[in-house]
């Protein structure tokens, strides 16, 4: 896969068959949109092309907004080249960009430095300044510019819409296999293994530490079975996110007990894929509740059909 962060770098070796969008999460909406540029592609001798925004543009607008994305820009990056798309194109939402009308941005991006041959967009997809660019825009100016536009239906499960923003806050409640139902695969957090208060080691307990990426998204306060992935082999593990109630802890923090694991990681990047939700943030009267309710999840944890 070939990325390019400006349009300058791009010369067209043959025209594109692209979609636009956010496309936060790279879910089963977004895949089936993905599937449909293959297809497509492939019949008409199209290269693929994904134009997405990178930071993401309520960043711009709203910079006061705490907005957790599903997504970092590595796992994008990884998911779209998984997904085999050709040609990923991350645009800065500056503000020359912003200024574009829908029309202007059909003509002068689409058509004039990209070559854009068939053009696919989602069920609810705007673009341009105000909103002006949509569906009904673009069947107008297909004829006139030569381009084809098909416009894809939402993808439901259980009669729902899937929607990045469902899944935020499916994640938000807690929701995991909901979460992972929508996304198509399991949500995961990676980070370096930093020191913490070696509490969970004086308790039979040690946990990595993980310092994820800011921008990223964590599911709510509690304890989770995951997948760790070290050094390329796979674990269980149970996973809290939260303060340490227990021993008074304010900063937030993501921990993870390796089940059958020795050894020191730290400085290693270290991934978690969420699998379920155990329970809640517990502030525990003492650490021998704590040590009960640990054995307890990590029974759960090992009984668990990975």
């Amino acid at each position: 896969m070939k990325v390019f962060k400006n349009f300058k770098d791009y010369t067209s070796q043959k025209p594109l068959a692209l979609s636009l969008g956010m496309f936060d999460g790279v879910h089963l909406g977004h895949k089936s949109i993905i599937d449909e540029l293959i297809k497509v592609g492939s019949q008409n001798d199209l290269e693929t092309a994904v134009l997405t925004f990178w930071p993401h543009p309520r960043f711009v607008f709203n910079p006061d907004e705490n907005l957790k994305l599903l997504n970092t820009l590595e796992e994008k990056k990884f998911l779209m080249e998984k997904y085999n798309i050709e040609n990923l194109f991350l645009k800065e939402f500056d503000e020359e960009f912003r200024n574009l009308t829908g029309e202007e941005f059909v003509r002068q991006i689409l058509i004039e430095k990209l070559n854009v041959k068939y053009l696919i967009i989602g069920y609810d997809h705007s673009f341009g300044k105000n909103k002006s660019g949509n569906f009904e825009l673009l069947q107008k100016l297909s004829k006139e510019l030569n381009f084809e536009v098909e416009q894809m239906e939402a993808i439901n499960i259980h009669e729902n819409n899937i929607s990045s923003t469902k899944i935020r806050n499916a994640l938000s409640a807690g929701n995991i296999k909901e979460a992972n139902e929508m996304l198509g695969y399991f949500y995961s957090v990676s980070g370096t293994v930093v020191h913490g208060k070696k509490i969970g080691r004086t308790i039979g307990y040690p946990t990595a530490n993980i310092e994820t990426k800011s921008i990223k998204l964590l599911p709510k306060k509690g304890a989770y079975i995951v997948e760790v992935f070290v050094k390329s082999q796979k674990y269980k593990g149970m996973l809290s996110v939260g303060t340490n109630p227990t021993v008074n802890g304010e900063k937030l923090t993501v921990e993870v007990y390796i089940l059958d694991f020795e050894g020191d990681i730290y400085d290693e990047e270290i991934t978690v894929k969420f699998r379920d939700f155990l329970h809640d943030e517990i502030k525990f009267e003492g650490l021998e509740k704590l040590i009960e309710r640990l054995e307890e999840d990590k029974r759960l944890t090992e009984e668990f059909n990975f």
